[in-house]
């Protein structure tokens, strides 16, 4: 097997498609405009589609032949709440919003994989397009799960591609094991004693206690965790007092941050050490500490055996230039909800270099569309591998 080959009109129709998704970004569970596009490319296609699950999702359903065997293949559509700043025919029309994150771009490789694969059926079997709605933080993989996703469209594997900048278009990174860590938040909030700035003693000073936690919080890794266990703690937001009134000592601190890890274990040692160390914090001080862990995302852990088969996929469509030591990242994706529910892999597809520095989250970010025929393609091949015979 090889790279397929889309034809200029099919090419041109999904760069046109990938550009229409782009000027039109909408946030997590709000994707009307999108999820319409796709059941109606779909259905055009032959591919019968289901709506609704996690409110704006879609699945699409195709099955050729009689073989047992069941995959689903995920695509997240949702854009970012940032404004876009590069200047591109198609730049988004909505202010406030972009795909900096290319979930155009995976959109457009999964729709142009059904279209594909609906015209030729070359493979037995059923394969589920999942177009997953808010996964930037707002729980779409979740809330589909939750909608009964694996139960009306059971899965033998299910698999995860996101871009990434610095591979390039023709190189993909597939690699077992961890791939992206948990992405979870936690607040504290000290409470004391507002007084006088001048008469701390008249107090408890929250303020001061919060520098100590501050200062202290990277002992959790540094210290606590085992060192060969990789894992984040960041302090993300401080606020204490005013401002305006800098001779007075206020009740409160609240802060709040995110922690990362890549094993269930270490992800539960985060939760019980950050709490640990604010509620000793605060006795030493003599005030109190509120602590909340929010559970957001798992590590996305991928399954050895589905991974092969992403991996032998790859190596048809990319030949030598699939990396197999692609180190994990530590930002998160909600797919760890599939594949807690189902044997998955989650894999990387070159988007070339970072043009300007602009990286994902950037306002300046953009897919490449000399990726399509790439992304595309592996989506082919591993339906056609997986489901062969």
């Amino acid at each position: 097997m090889t790279k397929i080959s889309l034809d200029a009109e099919e090419l041109t129709f999904l760069k046109n498609l990938r550009h229409d998704l782009h000027t039109h970004p909408e946030l997590g569970f709000e994707e009307v405009r999108t999820s319409a596009i796709v059941a109606d490319l779909l259905k055009e296609a032959g591919v019968t589609i289901h709506r609704g699950l996690g409110g704006t999702g879609i699945v699409g359903t195709l099955t050729n032949g009689n073989g047992p065997r069941r995959i689903g293949l995920r695509a997240d559509m949702d854009a970012l709440a940032m404004p876009e700043t590069a200047d591109r025919p198609y730049k988004s029309s909505v202010p406030g919003k972009m795909h900096a994150c290319g979930h155009d771009g995976h959109t457009t490789l999964l729709a142009g994989a059904a279209r594909y694969l609906a015209r030729t059926r070359n493979f037995n079997g059923t394969v589920h397009f999942i177009f997953q709605p808010a996964e930037e933080g707002r729980g779409g993989a979740r809330k589909m799960v939750e909608d009964g996703l694996f139960d009306l469209f059971p899965c033998d594997a299910v698999y995860g591609l996101h871009n990434m900048p610095g591979l390039a278009v023709d190189e993909m990174a597939v690699t077992a094991g961890p791939q992206l860590a948990s992405s979870d938040s936690w607040k504290v909030v000290f409470k004391g004693v507002g007084t006088h700035g001048a008469k701390p003693h008249l107090g408890k000073d929250p303020v001061t206690a919060c520098g100590h936690f501050l200062a202290s919080l990277q002992t959790v890794v540094g210290r606590v965790v085992d060192p060969l266990q990789p894992a984040v703690v960041s302090a993300c937001s401080v606020h204490a007092g005013d401002p305006n009134a800098l001779n007075v000592i206020p009740d409160f601190v609240e802060i709040g941050g995110t922690a990362r890890a890549y094993s269930p274990a270490v992800r539960d040692q985060l939760e019980a050490e950050i709490g640990r160390l604010a509620r000793g914090v605060a006795v030493m001080f003599g005030i109190t500490a509120d602590y909340d862990f929010i559970r957001r995302i798992p590590p996305v852990v991928n399954n050895p055996d589905v991974t092969e088969r992403a991996l032998a996929a790859a190596r048809a469509v990319c030949g030598n230039k699939v990396r197999t030591d692609f180190p994990p990242s530590t930002a998160g994706d909600d797919f760890a909800f599939f594949s807690q529910e189902v044997p998955g892999s989650y894999v990387w597809l070159g988007n070339g270099p970072a043009v300007d520095g602009a990286l994902h989250h950037n306002t300046a970010y953009d897919f490449n569309d000399a990726a399509i025929e790439t992304g595309v393609s592996f989506w082919v091949r591993l339906t056609e591998g997986e489901l062969a015979g």
